[in-house]
């Protein structure tokens, strides 16, 4: 008779069903335009990392959000200044305008600005910050050094560059608070120029510093070892390779993109999974590897997977089919209509909170706040 543990205890959710969560809901983001369903994407995101994000992890959310409103402004100023939005009527008011040629048609610097364009500058960079904050959600969840464990063996190499590209990232937004707040400590509060470059200076050298501690490590543990290969099957993987990531590349354009023709869509990209699958099979054979402790696949990393590619789902089917209030009109400027259908779609993502399971760190600050522990009765199958 075998025991198992209840599957309300607290443990951290398997890395991959995060991503595939994080994924759909940018998928759902890059389908749409409409603020108002933007804006609770993001609030839907905001708040799962609120509820299942691991104590002392990095919350990578908050840079991604900041580069998020980056966007959005200089989305707006880019159109203010040189056009490429919608035709308007609306003229808030006029830039000095330098004359072009006639061959550069479409594009001005200067001129009257009006109001259909900023809002179509608007509603592009909300668009745009959405999927970043999708995207930074999923770093704050998900440890990408646990998701490294999954590369498959002909991708490892490159997964592993991934990795610690995302696990340098936020830590480089963390050094430079923590440069900036002793320098303060220290009297010097300046915002000049100079003063970001002394800020610079530190976080670069500690960042050095990392990369070769990190270097160290991973040749200890073997990084960087020689692998048999033949000619044949270099090349075989080599070329499913090329097809597969450009299958899967131009299936994913499709897809986000609502005027593509259907057939670079899910066609294209099913023709792309399949290859590369072929190439990591190929590749699998000359590189066997061993895993220790897997992380387990049950009923809690199935419900967050579809929490996130059901929103993913009706949005892609609302785009084709041309709902109302998925991609909002500019001209005349008008207030978006906010249809209920598709926020309970996007809504189905916060459920992704309820159903993983709390982290160990996180149900233990919550039992000493005083909340009742999760159940950690043992089920007999």
């Amino acid at each position: 008779m075998s025991l198992t543990l209840h599957p309300r205890l607290p443990r951290l959710l398997h890395p991959a069903a995060w991503w595939v969560w994080g994924v759909g809901m940018a998928v759902a983001a890059s389908r749409t335009t409409n603020p108002f369903l933007l804006l609770l994407i993001v609030a839907v995101v905001a708040w799962v990392v609120l509820e299942r994000r691991e104590l002392g992890t990095t919350n990578a959310l908050a840079a991604f959000l900041v580069i998020g409103l980056f966007a959005i402004g200089l989305r707006i100023v880019m159109v203010s200044l040189l056009g490429g939005g919608v035709a308007g009527r609306e003229v808030i008011f006029r830039l000095p305008e330098v004359p072009l040629p006639d061959w550069s048609s479409g594009l001005r610097i200067g001129g009257p600005v009006t109001l259909e364009s900023v809002l179509f500058a608007l509603y592009q960079g909300m668009q745009l910050a959405a999927i970043l904050c999708c995207l930074g959600a999923v770093n704050a969840l998900a440890s990408p050094r646990r998701l490294l464990r999954y590369v498959p063996a002909t991708l490892y190499e490159i997964g592993t560059a991934i990795v610690v590209a995302l696990t340098f990232a936020p830590q480089l937004v963390e050094d430079a608070r923590r440069v900036r707040m002793a320098r303060r400590l220290r009297g010097h509060a300046g915002r000049s120029p100079a003063e970001i470059g002394r800020i610079a200076v530190p976080v670069l050298v500690g960042a050095l510093e990392r990369s070769l501690d990190l270097a160290a490590s991973m040749e200890s543990r073997g990084y960087g070892r020689a692998v048999r290969r033949t000619s044949r099957s270099t090349g075989l993987a080599g070329l499913l390779t090329l097809v597969g990531v450009g299958g899967v590349v131009i299936g994913l354009y499709g897809l986000l993109d609502g005027t593509s023709p259907v057939l670079l869509g899910a066609p294209t990209l099913i023709l792309g999974v399949v290859c590369a699958t072929a190439a990591l099979l190929v590749g699998a054979r000359r590189d066997p590897r061993t895993h220790y402790r897997r992380d387990r696949w049950a009923l809690p990393e199935w419900l967050v997977a579809a929490s996130g590619a059901v929103p993913a789902a009706v949005l892609i089917v609302a785009g084709y089919q041309h709902w109302e209030g998925v991609i909002p009109k500019q001209v005349p400027a008008e207030l978006p209509l906010v249809p209920l259908l598709l926020v309970a779609a996007i809504a189905v993502g916060a459920a992704a909170a309820a159903f993983a399971p709390v982290p160990p760190l996180l149900a233990r600050s919550r039992v000493r706040a005083g909340a009742p522990e999760p159940s950690r009765e043992l089920v007999q199958p």
